[in-house]
């Protein structure tokens, strides 16, 4: 049950709640991996499993058999699914446009199980279906029960890694259909239907995916950002509540899409999947058994010698090595190829710092150079904030910049000292005194952090960036408002690459643009 009444779950998040956790980020355009933890860990993706479910749906679509103002018949049993739903009626119907557009914003479990019923025949000959999908896409990991991720016994299975497989998946073979992702409400009837994804127009480049919730799964998201000719796709699993895995989230889409690849292939990169079975058009709906029984998969023969080949589909969307250190999977065992029990599921213990922010230093790489966190990245994710510097007015070809109000920091054993703040220009001024190029080190809509960004990349870097101008640049966006936090005053690229290489070794992320 993805997230409807964010109050209603808030109940169940406070105090010592810690269910599972993982994440995972890739390069949408390589496959390399930029982040991971217990990215190979077995998780419950609550309602992300709706985006396979519309995978699905968007399959036939493109196959002929259903479009946008096709009618789908609701069952009684489609219509006694709990919330979050839409609220149909047995016996009426509802347009695939609706059905889609109520699964992407609202969560609708109704909704899901009308599709599952109307391309299957029943909820387990369609939760079958999608198993055998995600099989043949590379996700060996997952195992779904049902079309919309309710509680199940067994529930539906997944990994952080394979859900990444599935984010890039979509979005290469529907690029059709996939805008419709990116949706923050919709009208149905006289209703305003707002969706739950509180990154879309709030972080800059993020354009979907899907959020989801139950109490065994914890918070969940999946999310695709673009910037700058990158394109990053991430997941988060397990999160303690709504705001902070969203927290988490944005701080790994921003710390992220700096580092990955501006160039990659030019293709979509999808094997044709093979024709399906014919069936007839009025398909007999049934009603779904309560708790069906597991129907097994066929398993690919393991030869000693020589291991099997991946899809096609599978190796073009295989996450690919990366440098990066990441944390290592916890081992989860599953006997016999039995369903796994959550109840002997350990969830990640989190401490002062959760899991999900953790950089854990493995191997060095071969340049024997140590990765560390970004440090223009809230590594604490909301749990101890350092306090806001205070900027002096500045002076500047005649413009002001005005000094944010000073945060009273509250007391603590140990106090933590802030950088100096640098001066601040206004992007006007900035502009006057800069050069050709300008360094970015992120963008958030909170310019007091843009300017704390700033300041602490100064301190950081004071040779490197000695003439450059550190600048607030204010953007509209899908109706939010964001900062952009960036250095002026570079007349060459060379220049501004090289004190962007400074700030990384430094532990920042950023990259040189044209101003």
């Amino acid at each position: 049950m993805s997230s409807p009444a964010e109050a209603r779950k808030r109940r169940h998040a406070g105090g010592g709640y810690t269910p599972p956790y993982a994440a995972m980020v890739v390069d949408a355009k390589t496959g390399r991996t930029l982040h991971a933890v217990n990215e190979d860990a077995a998780r419950i993706p609550a309602s992300l499993t709706k985006v396979m479910t519309l995978y699905m749906l968007f399959e036939q679509m493109e196959r002929g058999r259903f479009t946008m103002d096709s009618e789908l018949k609701v069952s009684s049993y489609a219509a006694s699914q709990p919330p979050t739903k839409l609220g149909l009626r047995a016996g009426s119907t509802i347009a695939v446009e609706d059905a889609i557009k109520s699964m992407i914003t609202l969560s609708a479990n109704d909704s899901s199980v009308v599709v599952a019923e109307n391309i299957a025949g029943s909820e387990e000959a369609f939760a079958d279906q999608m198993t055998r999908k995600a099989r043949s896409l590379g996700m060996g990991s997952t195992r779904f029960y049902n079309p919309h991720g309710l509680p199940h016994s067994p529930p539906n299975i997944t990994t952080a890694r394979d859900l990444t497989i599935l984010a890039r998946a979509i979005q290469e073979r529907f690029p059709k259909y996939y805008p419709l992702f990116s949706m923050r409400a919709f009208q149905y009837g006289s209703r305003t239907i707002r969706g739950h994804n509180r990154l879309l127009g709030k972080v800059e480049g993020v354009d979907g995916i899907k959020t989801g919730y139950t109490r065994a799964s914890g918070f969940n998201l999946m999310t695709s950002a673009r910037s700058e000719g990158r394109h990053v796709v991430s997941v988060v699993l397990g999160g303690r509540s709504g705001a902070s895995r969203d927290k988490i989230m944005t701080d790994l889409v921003l710390a992220s899409l700096p580092r990955a690849s501006t160039s990659g292939r030019a293709s979509v990169m999808v094997a044709e999947a093979p024709a399906p079975e014919e069936r007839p058009r009025s398909l007999p709906i049934q009603q779904a058994a309560a708790e069906p029984a597991p129907i097994p998969v066929p398993r690919p023969r393991q030869q000693a010698e020589e291991p099997q080949a991946l899809p096609a589909a599978a190796r073009a969307y295989a996450p690919m090595p990366t440098t990066t250190p990441i944390a290592p999977p916890r081992p989860i065992a599953v006997a016999g190829g039995r369903p796994l029990q959550i109840s002997g599921m350990r969830p990640v213990a989190a401490t002062t710092t959760p899991s999900a922010m953790r950089w854990s230093i493995g191997a060095q790489p071969a340049d024997a150079k140590v990765l560390r966190p970004p440090a223009n990245v809230d590594v604490t994710s909301s749990i101890a904030k350092v306090p806001e510097p205070v900027a002096e007015p500045v002076k500047i070809a005649e413009a002001k910049a005005e000094a944010p109000v000073a945060r009273k920091a509250e007391a603590a054993p140990a106090r933590m000292q802030a950088p100096e703040p640098a001066p601040v220009l206004s992007h006007q001024a900035a502009v006057i005194a800069s050069g050709k190029w300008v360094i970015q080190l992120g963008a958030t809509d909170d310019e007091g952090k843009a300017k704390e960004i700033l300041a602490r990349a100064k301190a950081k870097a004071s040779a490197s960036l000695a003439s450059a101008s550190p600048f607030t640049e204010k953007v509209e966006k899908g109706g939010s408002t964001l900062f952009r936090a960036r250095f002026a005053g570079f007349d060459d690229s060379k220049d501004a690459q090289n004190a962007c290489n400074k700030l990384k070794r430094g532990g920042f992320s950023c990259f040189a643009t044209r101003s």
